[in-house]
């Protein structure tokens, strides 16, 4: 993406590109040949081919609307944390320590009784205090200060790199405020998203009721929050719009911020947000800037509160009673995802510590289950990927000299990280303390606004990680110009020290190239090897790029993912293109790894076909109908089905593997694969 219990280690020796024959025969293939439907045709579904045992094995459960290999091995994850966790949880521990902190909030998340017993109460005041307000110019500190309670009305405002000048903190405000994520459930007339919408009304007034408002006032509250989310979706950038850096960078003086917007209280919302002095500022979506001043200039003061307490009641209802977090997951997970059942309580306690102690929880479960040989093997992959992908652009017939020589500066400038950082986080003015769940949750998360605001108009840190150690996924991020592996992805099925290159380079190193190739996708390609948003390119090669991708987005957008619903090749083009190099950069790599040493056919596959097959591994999931039609809306990954069917009739080495031909339902015409990296 974007911005992931080992087994025993075995001896190995080193070489320049790949590992020696000798310690690669006695590697296992890796793949679990039980996890293939035999009774499949490669060339007709490789993914029911590839992982139709996998998917009979591993049935959804109730708490799941999609359960595929990144979940199954952050389940294995999360039981290691259980344990960690609920070691602190279980003993007496120092005040201020970590482990306090660690073990405290943990119980304070598991003990239901409590809960049930405080309701609604614990965010009573703060309701109260929205409803108090007695005048407009009252909004901007309070917006403010629920900014830094983690809540997000109107719009958000964050800190994060200058696009145009990567080594400095810049403050950016982003599009936001609608509690459904999506501003399609807003706007689409379907059945499915009007029945969907419908919900939503029936889940707003019913919390509204559980916070302790009659029905009339829920009744009214509910119109109020469809009328300010409604008008905030249709001022909002779609997915594909938002996918354009140089449309979302809009940097002015706050001087003239005020000029453009002057009805609003900026000095008054930015010191209250702990940005006093503020003097610039990225607005990345103008037009949504512009509809939240007249929302709150046009509409009266009364639906402005109600908004607002819908806010505050809809982001604390994972930390209040039972029945409230019951109507929550209702409508979240049952209506739009099509979830049977709630995940169990330690389960969400467990993600509550790992969201707010991110990485001191990180650090004890490295030191426990990451060995230093995994990543000393990682540190040889990812090289081995950096010569491939070199080699590829070298060899680009459509790309001139002279972007490939930037092209091959950028690549050689990526900073690599894998399984955890240099220096951790300092959790030491976090206060973890006996009273209420939600009062911990806020304190979390204004400890987190604290550490963001401390940044602005500060150069980046370019050590500080985007994800913690035990996070299954991985990362590229275009301003840092950085790739990086956390601990928690670097086990089976993704990567395994037991097996050989065949397996590890299809799974693990097509996940590198991924990243990699995000660096060139139609973002990642628009930034320097600085991390400038600067075009490097020559306008033919850029013609040229555009030209390829084009081909991708048209084949994306016929798959039909649903009955009458069909992926969006736009929106997920920049995941798709990462794809098909991942596939392309890593397949060269294990060719470059494996020249001197072939390795041999096992139980019938060839090293190519293992490649192949570890590869689609990564991807087998089940998934529920409801999941499927939301995650198309939301998610910028193709459908795990389509990063296999999708992605390998665009491979030649796929084709030669399995011998697919034009009489197999796969096979495309060689003129019309995609071929960009």
């Amino acid at each position: 993406m974007k911005l992931k219990n080992y087994l025993p280690l075995v001896a190995f020796c080193m070489m320049t590109t790949g590992w020696n024959c000798e310690v690669n025969a006695q590697l296992a293939p890796g793949v679990d040949f039980n996890n293939l439907d035999k009774n499949a045709l490669p060339g007709t579904s490789f993914y029911q081919y590839a992982c139709g045992g996998w998917m009979e094995k591993n049935p959804l459960s109730g708490e799941y609307s999609r359960f595929g290999s990144f979940d199954k091995l952050a389940e294995n994850n999360r039981e290691q944390l259980k344990g960690l966790i609920e070691g602190l949880a279980s003993t007496k521990n120092q005040p201020g320590t970590v482990a306090q902190k660690i073990g405290d909030l943990y119980n304070i998340a598991m003990d239901s009784a409590k809960l049930n017993k405080e309701g609604a109460a614990p965010i009573k005041p703060y309701l109260k205090k929205i409803a108090s307000i007695k005048g407009k110019t009252a909004i901007y500190p309070l917006i403010a200060e629920m900014r830094q309670m983690g809540l997000d009305p109107y719009f958000t405002v964050y800190v994060s790199a200058d696009d145009m000048n990567s080594s400095m903190n810049m403050v950016h405000t982003y599009q936001s405020g609608i509690s459904m994520g999506e501003r399609e459930y807003y706007l689409d007339n379907d059945d499915k998203t009007k029945n969907i919408r419908e919900k939503y009304k029936l889940h707003v007034a019913k919390m509204f009721r559980l916070a302790g408002f009659d029905k009339a006032s829920a009744d009214k509250a509910m119109a109020s929050v469809m009328l300010i989310e409604t008008r905030l979706a249709k001022a909002a950038r779609t997915k594909v719009e938002l996918r354009d850096p140089h449309a979302n960078y809009n940097k002015i003086s706050v001087a003239e911020l005020k000029k453009q917007y002057p009805s609003f209280g900026w000095d008054v919302f930015f010191t209250n947000f702990g940005l006093k002095g503020l003097k610039e500022i990225n607005i990345g979506q103008p037009a949504s800037i512009k509809e939240v001043v007249a929302i709150i200039n046009s509409l009266p003061l009364k639906d402005q509160i109600a908004y607002l307490q819908w806010k505050l009641i809809d982001a604390s209802a994972s930390f209040l009673s039972d029945e409230i977090y019951a109507e929550n997951f209702d409508f979240y997970s049952k209506t739009i995802n099509g979830v049977k059942a709630m995940k169990p309580r330690w389960k969400r306690a467990v993600a509550v510590v790992d969201g707010s102690l991110g990485e001191a929880v990180g650090q004890m479960y490295t030191e426990k289950y990451f060995p230093a040989a995994a990543k000393e093997r990682m540190v040889t992959l990812v090289k081995n990927l950096q010569i491939s992908l070199g080699q590829r652009i070298q060899n680009l017939a459509w790309m001139s000299d002279v972007t490939k020589a930037k092209a091959q500066e950028k690549l050689a400038a990526f900073t690599v990280k894998i399984g955890y950082p240099d220096k951790w986080r300092d959790y030491s003015s976090l206060q973890i303390k006996n009273d209420s769940y939600w009062d911990n949750a806020q304190r979390a998360n204004r400890f987190e606004h604290n550490y963001m605001i401390s940044k602005a108009n500060k150069p980046v840190d370019k050590s500080e990680w985007q994800m913690t150690p035990q996070t299954v996924n991985a990362y590229y991020n275009p301003t840092t110009n950085e790739i990086c592996f956390p601990a928690g992805i670097l086990q089976y099925p993704f990567f395994d020290m037991n097996a050989d290159d065949a397996f590890n380079y299809g799974a693990i190193g097509v996940v590198i190239g991924h990243e990699m190739t995000h660096g060139f996708d139609d973002q990642g390609r628009q930034y320097d090897k600085d991390g400038n948003l600067k075009d490097w390119w020559t306008a033919e090669d850029a013609k040229n790029f555009e030209a390829r991708a084009a081909v991708m987005i048209n084949f994306f957008d016929k798959i039909e993912v649903a009955p009458g619903v069909h992926a969006n090749g736009k929106f997920t083009l920049g995941e798709n293109i990462a794809d098909h190099g991942g596939l392309q950069v890593a397949f060269n790599a294990f060719k470059n790894a494996t020249k001197n040493a072939p390795l041999q056919t096992i139980d019938g596959f060839t090293p190519e076909q293992r490649f192949f097959l570890s590869y689609a591994g990564v991807w087998a999931n089940n998934i529920r109908p409801e999941a499927i039609l939301s995650r198309t809306k939301s998610d910028p990954h193709s459908l795990g089905k389509w990063r296999v069917d999708g992605a390998l009739p665009h491979i030649s080495a796929w084709y030669d593997a399995f011998n697919i031909t034009a009489k197999d339902a796969m096979y495309l015409p060689v003129e019309k694969r995609v071929s960009i990296w």
